[in-house]
């Protein structure tokens, strides 16, 4: 026979909400970050091309 379950509690579901709902802030401020520390050339992990060079030209 079909049991209900336990109610979730408001400060837990409180608890949840605000943590789904901080993520995407924090993870555009580390993106924003990232590519601040590219932009400015201080980026000491983070590998990527410059300026593809043209071979026809050297």
């Amino acid at each position: 026979m079909a049991v209900p379950k336990k109610r979730t509690s408001g400060s837990k579901k409180k608890i949840r909400n605000r943590a789904w709902k901080t993520r995407p802030g924090e993870v555009a401020s580390k993106a924003f970050s990232l590519a601040q520390s590219v932009l400015t050339g201080r980026s000491k992990s983070f590998y990527y091309v410059a300026e593809k060079k043209d071979p026809q030209k050297d």
